[in-house]
Order: C-alpha cells, then structure tokens, then sequence
C-alpha cells in the first residue's frame, strides 16, 4: 500500500523532473534563437570582415557602407544590421557579413556578447523556474547570475 509520505515523495520528484525538463528547454529555446547570429561571430572564418559606418537607422535597422577588412573582399555600399543601444548614426564598429546577403552582424566582443542576449534571458528564465520548482537555490544563484552577467556585460560593451 501507498502511504502518505510517498505520494508526497512522488509529487515532489515529479514537480522536479518536470522543473528540470522546462528549465532544459528554456536554455535550448535560448541556444536556437542566438546561434542564428552567433554562428557568424564565434566562426567568422571564410565570411566577409570588415567595419560598417551607420548613415541611417529605422526602428528596426541600421544601414550603412561596409568597407571591407581584406583588399580581396567587395566594398558594399550599404550593408544591414539590426538595431541595438550601440547603433547610433556616424557609429562605426566591426561586422561580419553573413554569406551571399548584405546583412550584417557585429563582431569582436560587443557582437559576440550581443549574439548571445536571448540565451542571457533563458537563463534568467531558467533561474525563476529552476528556484520555484526544483527549490535548488545554489543552482539558482549561478544560472540567474550567469544570466545576468551577460546581459550587464552585453550592455555595457554595446553601449561603449
């Protein structure tokens, strides 16, 4: 027979396990939405480099000439990115073309922090499922610190 005590025992891993699969799949919903950027950044090898000089932004875009890193890579006259805090028109800062398109993405560490943002907010994400429902505060702690960290690091290197 089932006693009290295991039915309570069995609730408890349950709302464990089901902490633990929700907070997994925060972090790899965070991991699939950065890598799009991401992958350009962290692997810039056999993609266009170069410096792109903002002349107009949207609410979305900023756009700009991009002069290129190599003198075998084409000069674009007018190049894509999307905005952030640290696009501001006359701003000029290192990008990486994405293959066959003229959208760009920031490079160097701005951009490699920034490409990871949506991960920043699936660990934070992470940490309040993680604290409500596996009740593991240490864990908590790093993944919402972690999580934090890279969005005031992102912050901070996009704004300067």
């Amino acid at each position: 027979m089932f006693s009290a005590a295991s039915a309570v025992s069995a609730v408890s891993v349950t709302r464990q396990v089901a902490a633990a699969a929700l907070a997994a799949l925060l972090l790899t919903a965070g991991v699939w939405a950065s890598w799009g950027a991401a992958q350009h950044v962290t692997f810039p090898t056999g993609r266009e480099r170069g410096t792109m000089t903002v002349t107009r932004c949207t609410h979305d875009t900023c756009t700009g000439p991009f002069a290129p890193g190599s003198p075998t890579a084409v000069r674009h006259a007018s190049v894509t990115i999307d905005r952030s805090i640290g696009e501001t028109k006359g701003a000029s800062f290192p990008v990486v073309l994405k293959p066959s398109s003229t959208s760009a993405v920031r490079a160097g560490t701005a951009g490699f922090l920034h490409a990871w943002v949506p991960l920043g907010g699936a660990l934070l994400l992470a940490s309040v499922v993680i604290a409500g429902g596996m009740r593991n505060r240490r864990l908590t702690w790093i993944t919402g610190g972690a999580g934090f960290a890279l969005l005031t690091a992102t912050f901070v290197a996009v704004s300067f």
